[in-house]
């Protein structure tokens, strides 16, 4: 039991932290551009976990060996952390903390398409593709697609958060692809100085200067919410979820942080939540289930047997005590 209360706790944490980062991203854009605002958080956070990682591993294990691990590498600092934290970091300027984090929640809905493509032993089943596209009229309602506003909605900030989403995916698939040695939360200490360079070189190129930078106590709160917290604990206990129980659960967090986003953006920055994006979101949760049912079914089952069977023994032991009595 104390097992289960440790990964609760570890999965609450990693929903609060990426649900706070929304938050923080939103905020931390009164102080400097989005783009740079990304790329000093991956900074910091590089030196954080490449110092946990060498204080905690041997070289053996935090070193590159094959091309594999420099592809996964590469998959993870360019697709799945750099340009799509630096999408969700642009596109979070315009919408409210609660849609930003609902439609990166898209993540495991868009991971199959490209898992269907990139890898032969992952294809889209039917299930799949239901729950794909009950998952898409989902996003719709978040983001209040109609006839007259189909226009504006495609060239707002949500398609950008939708784009760092599928590069996201793109990327997990891409690092499943590689099959490399290192560990993830190696593979993760290793792309996040890539991913830093890159969000540094895009911020030069779309005119973002370091002299537009408030360093204000707000500033440094936000970098140092976003490169600590939401950045190298949160990927540190992320991965040690990944490890335990498996990619299916711990993409659940995606469903969870919402939750965070919307009340911090709601305390701190005053933000509002329309019913029409609540039920878009669980209609989004709703497409995942489909998607994840086979994984999921031998799990439930399980956990129904063993509660029951606990039922059981306790029944049967209340009424041997009782016939002693």
């Amino acid at each position: 039991m104390a097992l289960n209360h440790r990964l609760l706790l570890r999965f609450l944490l990693v929903s609060i932290f990426f649900g706070g980062t929304f938050v923080a991203a939103k905020a931390g854009q009164a102080y400097m551009p989005p783009l740079l605002l990304v790329a000093v958080r991956f900074d910091v956070a590089a030196v954080v976990l490449l110092g946990y990682v060498v204080l905690t591993r041997s070289p053996s294990e935090w070193l590159p060996k094959t091309r594999a691990d420099v592809a996964g590498i590469l998959a993870a600092g360019v697709f799945a952390i750099g340009l799509a934290n630096g999408l969700l970091f642009v596109g979070q300027g315009s919408v409210t903390s609660g849609i930003g984090a609902i439609l990166f929640a898209l993540v495991p809905i868009f991971a199959p398409l490209f898992a269907s493509g990139l890898l032969s032993d992952e294809r889209l089943s039917t299930g799949g593709a239901v729950g794909t596209l009950v998952g898409l009229v989902g996003v719709g309602l978040v983001i209040d697609i109609t006839p007259a506003t189909v226009v504006e909605t495609f060239n707002g900030g949500a398609m950008v958060i939708l784009a760092g989403a599928a590069s996201l995916a793109f990327g997990t698939v891409l690092i499943r692809r590689a099959d490399a040695s290192l560990s993830s939360t190696v593979r993760t200490a290793w792309a996040l100085p890539i991913s830093a360079v890159l969000l540094h070189a895009l911020s030069l190129g779309a005119g973002e200067s370091p002299a537009a930078v408030d360093w204000t106590l707000g500033a440094i709160l936000a970098v140092g919410y976003l490169s600590i917290l939401a950045g190298a604990v949160a990927y540190i206990l992320y991965f040690g979820l990944l490890d335990e129980i498996g990619a299916t659960h711990t993409s659940l967090v995606f469903y969870v942080s919402p939750i965070f986003a919307t009340l911090g953006g709601w305390l701190l920055l005053g933000e509002s939540l329309s019913m029409t994006t609540v039920t878009g979101f669980g209609v989004v949760v709703i497409g995942f289930v489909i998607i994840g049912h086979e994984s999921l079914a031998p799990v439930v089952r399980r956990t129904v047997a063993r509660s029951t069977g606990r039922w059981q023994f306790e029944a049967f032991s209340q009424h041997e005590n009782h016939k002693h009595d």
